[in-house]
């Protein structure tokens, strides 16, 4: 049984070590015409029908757990993408304040059916947008488009909802590292979670039966009622130590720091669609975007 140990200390207490939710992994941190096709590569991918979650459109990765997901206004012509964290990207670990965009790359995952079962492999030709500084995400994009994993695999890429869920709402949390799936609540937010070098804001709090483990790392938080991603899993206090390597610290506004020993967390992902250009593209400079911008 998990069970909550709460410890409290100053803010002069903070440890400097490192580590996440990332399993072991061998490697890395383990004319008419014309017009009517134009209407047609503009007709919008569908969205997931609310059921309950299993474990399609989620993404093994070799360390990691990840998901096929698509922005609200993607339509089905666009390239696929594929979320995880930012602690599991294939580079290693990205130092705070760090920030990768429109970076090559040639990661590859498995997607899944709902059961579990291996559909296809998917290769990412691009990092859109990386970071481990505010929250904790690394987006990829495919070499496929969503209509083509429709079509040949029935894959529904999970939509990235646009607004914060609230305290209280019911979630799950598929991984397809473990091909398991927690369900649980949303306890709270966490205005400020440290752990070593990284700070993140507005973290998620899950109740006790969302008790994740290592591998769950990139596993998306998917609302029981909308069935979209609100959030995405990346860390939990395993020793009940302070801010340090796996035992992220709480952090007041007063600077008062409150481990919880066994807590699991998740960060925010409706900040992406804060960030968009009408072309589907990610800004950084549009007003309002609170993605965490390069460090100058």
């Amino acid at each position: 049984m998990h069970l909550r140990r709460v410890i409290t200390l100053g803010a002069a207490a903070i440890a400097a070590a490192t580590g996440l939710l990332a399993a072991p992994a061998p490697a890395q941190a383990a004319p008419a015409q014309a017009a009517s096709a134009q209407a047609a590569s503009a007709q919008a991918a569908p969205a997931p029908a609310i059921a309950a979650t299993t474990l399609a459109n989620t993404i093994a990765l070799s360390n990691c757990s990840a998901a096929l997901v698509r922005y609200p206004s993607s339509v089905s012509s666009d390239r696929a993408m594929m979320l995880t964290n930012g602690h599991c990207y294939e580079g290693g670990f990205l130092s705070a304040g760090q920030v990768l965009q429109n970076r090559t790359s040639t990661r590859s995952g498995t997607l899944l059916s709902s059961s579990g079962s291996a559909l296809a492999t998917v290769r990412a030709d691009r990092i859109l947008y990386a970071t481990m500084t505010g929250t904790d995400v690394t987006l990829y994009r495919l070499t496929s488009t969503y209509a083509t994993l429709s079509s040949r695999y029935g894959a529904t890429a999970l939509t990235i909802a646009s607004a914060r869920a609230a305290a209280g709402s019911s979630i799950a949390i598929p991984s397809s590292y473990w091909k398991r799936i927690w369900n649980c609540q949303i306890n709270g937010y966490v205005d400020t979670l440290r752990e070593g070098e990284w700070t993140w804001h507005d973290s998620i709090r899950y109740d006790t039966a969302c008790d994740t483990i290592h591998g769950t790392s990139g596993s998306p938080i998917v609302s029981a009622t909308s069935g979209q991603i609100v959030g995405i899993n990346n860390t939990g206090n395993d020793d009940g130590e302070m801010c340090t390597l796996n035992n992220p610290c709480e952090v007041a506004a007063d600077g008062t720091t409150r481990v919880y020993q066994g807590q699991s967390y998740g960060e925010q992902t409706y900040w992406f669609t804060t960030c968009l250009t009408s072309s589907r593209a990610i800004d950084l400079t549009i007003a309002g975007c609170l993605l965490t911008k390069p460090a100058r």
